[in-house]
């Protein structure tokens, strides 16, 4: 059984777009490293067809679970999604009440997350933690560091 993943119109307009370049440019790519492999001479012993003929499986592989995850991928309308609870998409502001730092995380689908530009996954233990909690609520969530405390300080959309 396959997950349902919900992503903004951004992120699954680049799914899209790395479908379409997988699927087009990439096999392009991999068929010619392969015959370029092939015209080396015997192929029981060319190393060099063996990897590129690994590198179309590892591609394919990708290609299938991208076609996947976009045929189960739903988009949200943000606009009207309840901000008064942490829910997928949601951008929080919380607290960590050890050492005082804040940061600003938005929960994103597995594939559109990037801790540089804020977006984590929606399966990580943080976003876990903070799913269904409320501004003012103190959460403890474990970590690969250890066990944390945080204050919700502000959910947006």
């Amino acid at each position: 059984m396959t997950d349902v993943a919900y992503f903004t119109k951004e992120g699954l307009e680049n799914l899209k777009q790395e479908l379409y370049y997988l699927k087009g440019e990439g096999r392009k790519k991999i068929s010619a490293a392969i015959a370029e492999a092939r015209d080396k001479g015997d192929l029981s012993e060319n190393a060099e067809y063996d990897a590129a003929k690994e590198a179309q499986g590892h591609h394919e592989a990708k290609i299938s679970k991208l076609t996947n995850t976009y045929a189960n991928a739903r988009l949200i309308d943000e606009s009207k999604l309840d901000t008064s609870k942490v829910l997928a998409l949601s951008i929080v502001k919380i607290k960590n009440t050890n050492n005082g730092a804040t940061m600003t995380y938005q929960l994103v689908a597995e594939n559109e997350a990037d801790v540089k530009t804020g977006k984590i996954s929606i399966k990580s233990p943080i976003a876990k933690g903070l799913l269904g909690k409320k501004v003012g609520d103190n959460i403890e969530i474990v970590v690969p560091a250890g066990a944390m405390i945080f204050e919700i300080l502000e959910i947006s959309r």
